[in-house]
């Protein structure tokens, strides 16, 4: 095994500002600058404010869950 094969190579750079708050990204909370800032996207996404666009009609026949 030569010394290329053994190189890790980042996938990005770890730069960038947290999307909550706009500080710095934290390497340790990527993409997010602290905890904080990652539990109140976890909120965010938990709470359903974030939602995917779609062209799809509601099923009427079947309940929230896909029950009957």
């Amino acid at each position: 095994m030569s010394d290329d094969d053994k190189k890790v190579v980042p996938l990005r750079r770890t730069g960038g500002k947290c999307p909550i708050c706009g500080k710095a990204a934290d390497r340790a909370y990527r993409p997010f600058c602290s905890k904080r800032c990652a539990d109140i996207d976890l909120g965010r996404w938990l709470k359903e404010d974030y939602r995917i666009a779609s062209d799809d009609e509601p099923d009427m026949d079947e309940g929230p869950y896909g029950e009957e």
